[in-house]
């Protein structure tokens, strides 16, 4: 047993023990919103949205993109167990925004071992065979934040799987301060109404079949 497994174990001991009823908790999410955000270490979703267990779902991948999969979690989270708003949380200083899809394919393309970050971008310092696998990986890295949480929130209010009165919202997360910051153009797209509206104006503008002469 390696000792980080140990620290693991006997720190899921102490938490049994006084596990109480929370034994007793429903399935569906009280609170009934879900928050999609990065995996980095620092952030602690239970902490900056004051979350206990059984209030909300939390989807977490690296960036906290609205990936395929994460909008598959999303889905049932609405779909089946009625969380009705969702928060996409990116934060500032995140590792997506060091590297770009090319970089990450070069890299696993020489090495799978850990890569290190320095002066000079990401370099492999492990031996091979590395593979080319990555090519046909999406990493979804990050150019800038800010336009991240929006094209997201963007992606999510328009999927044929999301219904329209499902709110969004986009949030940056100050991995200095804790505080999280609305990102106002991904409010805009995030709102109830917009998807509303746009299902409106696109029944709106179909087609209409001319009527066929009779026989």
């Amino acid at each position: 047993m390696t000792p980080i497994e140990k620290e693991l174990l006997a720190a899921n001991e102490t938490y049994a023990n006084g596990f109480g009823p929370k034994g007793q908790l429903p399935m569906p999410p009280a609170r009934r919103f879900a928050i999609l955000t990065c995996m980095d270490a620092r952030l602690d979703p239970a902490a900056f949205a004051g979350l206990r267990e059984g209030d909300a779902h939390v989807i977490r991948n690296a960036g906290g993109r609205a990936s395929d999969d994460a909008i598959r979690s999303l889905v049932i989270s609405h779909k089946l167990l009625g969380t009705d708003e969702w928060f996409v949380v990116h934060h500032t200083n995140c590792g997506m925004e060091t590297f770009t899809d090319e970089t990450m394919r070069a890299l696993c393309a020489r090495s799978l071992a850990t890569a290190q970050l320095g002066p000079d971008g990401w370099r492999d310092v492990g031996a091979g065979p590395g593979s080319n696998e990555a090519e046909f990986v999406d990493w979804l890295t990050i150019r800038d934040q800010a336009e991240s949480v929006v094209a997201d929130v963007r992606r999510l209010r328009f999927h044929p799987l999301v219904p329209g009165d499902v709110t969004i919202h986009g949030y940056l997360y100050d991995v200095r301060t804790g505080r999280l910051t609305e990102v106002a153009a991904a409010a805009r797209v995030g709102r109830a109404d917009v998807a509303e509206a746009e299902a409106a104006q696109d029944a709106a503008h179909v087609p209409v079949e001319p009527a066929q002469p009779s026989a």
